[in-house]
């Protein structure tokens, strides 16, 4: 049984962007989205280009004050900023490999009650892909807008990087409320 990644959220979260399961790469990093096939870095940097901070893509980088962090706590604390956060429709599952129709045995996550508990500010889930979205008709029970956004995996290869921007960034648009 793999065990998914604690939410990455924070009190001013305004949109959750919720995936399936963390791939192979992520569990190893205890990273979301650390595969660098994946677009999901890349894209966000891409809606918001003047607001990247220095470190965004380096394997170490430095703060200002000259406190070593890595690149994904950076990109982290640059999510939360924006008012995003993130989260997965499991928490275990059994699977081999990373892709999304290799899951069996999963267990939800209890987006509900992260919501009342953690999430004072959340106005809308944004589902990363079709395994996640088979979800919203739960995601849907929150009283809050629902969205599907086209998966960032590296297995999304029929939509080019330029049709999910253009998807993610109409996604952004009507939840940025």
């Amino acid at each position: 049984m793999l065990h998914g990644l604690p939410p990455l959220v924070g009190p001013h979260t305004r949109v959750l962007i919720l995936g399936s399961f963390p791939g192979v790469r992520s569990l190893q990093q205890q990273q979301y989205y650390a595969h660098p096939q994946n677009q999901f870095w890349r894209l966000l940097a891409a809606l918001w280009p003047d607001t990247v901070p220095a470190g965004f893509y380096d394997k170490s980088a430095s703060t200002a004050h000259g406190i070593s962090c890595s690149s994904y706590e950076i990109r982290s604390k640059w999510l939360l900023e924006r008012g995003l956060g993130l989260w997965d429709v499991y928490a275990h599952c059994e699977r081999q490999g990373s892709l999304d129709s290799a899951i069996r045995n999963a267990t939800p996550n209890d987006i509900a009650t992260l919501q009342r508990s953690q999430l004072p500010q959340l106005q809308a889930i944004a589902h990363n892909g079709g395994e996640s979205f088979k979800h919203a008709r739960h995601t849907r029970t929150l009283g809050l807008p629902v969205y599907q956004l086209p998966s960032t995996s590296p297995a999304n290869a029929s939509w080019s990087f330029e049709r999910k921007l253009e998807a993610w960034r109409e996604v952004m648009r009507d939840a940025w409320i």
